[in-house]
């Protein structure tokens, strides 16, 4: 077995999506009882219950006993409020043994709290209510004004409502329509708001109280691996861990709420006028390439979000594509935040929906407001993920024309350095004949991008890395690959190892499971802990751990993950073509012991051949070796290409193929993201219209790093290896495990390095 070559079980990768899910919010159905006391919060009564139970006649006679609570409560009540404002029954017990507190003094201050904190909101949604009013009426008055002192340019006299300005006009109807959809959404919020998130609605477990998080780490029986000091000193860090932006982010406040709509109604608006709109709000340079005009862009959309934040460089970007799927299922994956996270998983690493203000109408998500939270990452641990909190907004502006927005929430958020913020972004989706659609895509970000390795800098400087035009690319070949899935019958370019189209579907399902943990793993979330292993210049080696237990979709045990990124002078095509052919495997797959590599199954997946799933079988030349399966996906687009593989036990395979389910066959991961280096070729651009960056005004790391390659791109490449290195999940990771997987991914590196170099000689 290909487990048992070099390291016995020693292979390949890992999912992100945590199984169990539960609802950590502390909201309940249940309705509790609040009491007012002299001084709010900050005084509990002893037992207000026990005196409702009392006789009546006799209830007066009692008097009240109140508990003053010390400096040093109030501050630990308050800052575990803020946190959570409706601790559970062990929460509370906690508390009441941390600040020496009786159960049920915590239970009432947490009902006070809760009350005080009511009353405020009210009185700030009045006091906006108020300020709004005010605002109308004097709006209304200089209307009033305005039509009583008009005169008529030719006589004299009074003038009539035609004759008004066309800008007034055009001001008090777009007023009015922008007013009643503020009313008619807030409406619709109004009917969910506080209502409990279900666990199923994310991949990820709810946020809960980070007042005792413990730290999720693996002890090595070695010391410090490298220098870098954002490394953990004596282990490597454990995956899985909760990102600083989904333990901070709390769910918007009823005073909020208001606010985010109205937000999200300008956002809709700016997003349609900068999808449809040309010169001279977008322009283009020599090389085609579409730019923002960012003095236009601010002098168009004179409030937004704000003014961009010192130190932040401005990323804009528009593409426009058709791709072969329906506006309808279109609209489906981007506001389910588990098919949307599943569609582009190399591009979001992890994605939450905090809250749900609106479902939309009509049976629809016509109207459909979420506050969510993600993260946007790039195919190696060397590129820092993107984190943002947005409201999505859903609209259907005619038939057949829908439009989905994200802005940024970052008043809401409670950190005080902002790194990524978003613009209005998204797409404007028009229903085509046949089941297509045109998406034009629009994305718009601020961000602070010094911290990428210099390697990657002409990568995301010249926004491929994250922008319109990678969402776009991605979007179509995962359409393409979807409508594949769903073929009922088998094309004759598939081999005939698969005998139904039960098989076949199973077969894409397990493939598209073991692309997914191999994207949610080789970029650098926040929920990575990688640790430099070696410093070697560009070939620095990263590595972490996980445990595996009770998963049926991976083998039990200590799992070691270890990744590389590296640039090489050769064409991202003919790496790609050289990586797939499983005739060229054996000079770089040192597992493979160099048998001879067959494919015994092929299903093409897109247009371009190199979308496909293969069953590759490596038949050992030493007669005491078990032959091997590996299945193995290759995809490709203009953004970048991937290939990703897995060896898969013979008979779990031989149940896929049957069309059994493929959930319970455990997989490993590894393989390759090969990107563009982002270098400008001699006489042209990089890339086509849509995948410019503003540059204007931009902070540090603005300026466009150019690698001068001759007449072929460059590539970079990242390496990642999932090893089982111990079928004990409570084990130690021992040095020797990790010397071997270091030892493994640089062989493989120089092994490949050698052979392109010599395939293009």
């Amino acid at each position: 077995m290909y487990h048992q070559n070099m390291f016995e079980s020693h292979h390949h990768m890992f999912d992100m999506t945590p199984k169990n899910s539960e609802n950590d919010l502390g909201i309940t159905g249940s309705r509790e009882e609040d009491f007012e006391t002299k001084s709010g919060a900050e005084v509990t009564m002893e037992n207000p219950l026990e005196e409702e139970l009392q006789d009546p006649n006799q209830r007066p006679n009692k008097k009240k006993r109140y508990h003053r609570h010390t400096q040093r409560q109030i501050q630990e009540l308050e800052s575990f409020f803020k946190e959570c404002p409706h601790p559970d029954d062990k929460q509370r017990k906690e508390l009441s043994r941390e600040l020496n507190l009786e159960p049920l003094q915590v239970k009432f201050w947490f009902q006070n709290k809760r009350t005080q904190m009511k009353a405020q909101h009210e009185r700030h949604e009045n006091q906006i209510l108020k300020t709004d009013n005010d605002k109308l009426r004097a709006e209304n008055n200089r209307y009033k004004d305005a039509l009583s002192n008009a005169t008529c340019p030719n006589c004299g006299g009074p003038a009539a409502i035609g004759e008004m300005s066309f800008d007034e006009q055009h001001l008090r109807i777009e007023n009015a329509r922008l007013r009643e959809e503020i009313d008619r959404i807030s409406a619709i919020a109004a009917k969910y708001v506080g209502k409990p998130l279900l666990a199923s609605s994310s991949p990820f477990p709810q946020l809960t109280s980070s007042h005792h998080i413990p730290s999720r780490t693996l002890d090595l029986e070695v010391g410090n691996f490298g220098n870098n000091s954002n490394s953990q000193t004596g282990f490597v860090g454990e995956m899985f861990g909760t990102s600083d932006i989904l333990r901070s982010v709390s769910i918007p406040s009823e005073a909020d709420k208001p606010m985010i709509v109205e937000l999200a109604v300008a956002a809709m608006e700016e997003l349609v006028r900068m999808a449809q709109t040309g010169d001279p709000l977008w322009v283009s340079n020599d090389n085609s390439v579409e730019i923002l005009n960012e003095e236009e862009y601010f002098r168009t959309f004179p409030r937004g979000i704000g003014p961009k934040p010192i130190g932040l460089r401005s990323e804009a970007a528009r593409e426009s594509t058709v791709v072969i799927m329906n506006h309808i299922n279109l609209i489906e994956i981007l506001m389910d935040v588990n098919q949307w996270s599943s569609v582009f998983c190399g591009i979001v690493s992890r994605a939450l929906t905090l809250e749900v203000l609106s479902t939309g109408v009509a049976g629809n998500y016509n109207g459909a407001l979420q506050v969510m939270t993600a993260e946007f990452q790039v195919p190696s641990p060397l590129v820092p993920t993107r984190e943002n909190y947005f409201v999505r907004y859903c609209k259907q502006h005619s038939d057949g024309v829908w439009a989905v927005v994200d802005v940024s929430l970052d008043s809401l958020r409670p950190s005080p350095i902002t790194r990524s913020r978003r613009r209005p972004s998204g797409c404007l989706i028009q229903e085509l004949q046949n089941g297509y659609s045109k998406v034009t895509w629009v994305e718009h970000t601020e961000v602070d991008d010094r911290s990428v390795h210099n390697m990657y800098k002409p990568l995301v400087n010249t926004g491929l890395a994250f922008g319109a035009k990678r969402w776009v690319a991605t979007l179509d070949r995962q359409c393409e690959r979807l409508a594949s899935s769903m073929a009922s019958n088998i094309p004759a370019g598939d081999l005939s190892v698969i005998t139904s189209p039960e098989g076949r579907k199973s077969m894409l399902k397990l493939a598209e499971r073991m692309v997914m943990s191999f994207c949610s793993g080789v970029g650098a979330s926040t929920a990575h802990a990688w640790t430099t292993l070696s410093t070697t210049g560009s070939d620095d080696v990263r590595v972490m751990t996980r445990k595996s237990m009770d998963d049926p979709g991976r083998p039990p045990g200590i799992v070691l993950s270890a990744a590389t990124s590296f640039w090489i002078p050769v064409a991202p095509k003919r790496v790609f073509d050289f990586l797939r052919d499983e005739n060229s495997r054996s000079e770089w797959d040192i597992l493979s012991n160099g048998g001879l590599v067959q494919e015994m199954a092929h299903i093409a997946n897109g247009r371009d051949p190199g979308n496909s799933v293969s069953l590759l079988r490596v038949n050992s030349g030493n007669s005491g070796q078990t032959n091997m399966l590996i299945l193995q996906e290759s995809c490709t687009d203009a953004s970048g290409s991937y290939v990703i593989y897995a060896p898969v036990d013979v008979m779990a395979m031989n149940v896929v193929l049957s069309g059994g389910d493929p959930d319970y066959v455990a997989l490993l991961p590894s393989g390759f993201a090969i990107l563009p280096d982002g270098s400008v070729r001699e006489g042209g651009g990089s890339g086509s219209a849509g995948a410019g960056a503003g540059a204007e005004g931009g902070g540090e790391g603005n300026n466009l790093q150019v690698v001068t390659t001759g007449s072929n791109c460059g590539s970079l490449l990242t390496v990642a290896f999932q090893i089982l290195v111990d079928s004990v999940p409570t084990a130690k990771l021992a040095l020797g495990s990790v010397t071997t997987v270091n030892s493994l991914i640089k062989c493989t590196v120089e092994r490949i390095k050698a052979a392109v170099a010599c395939e293009g000689a």
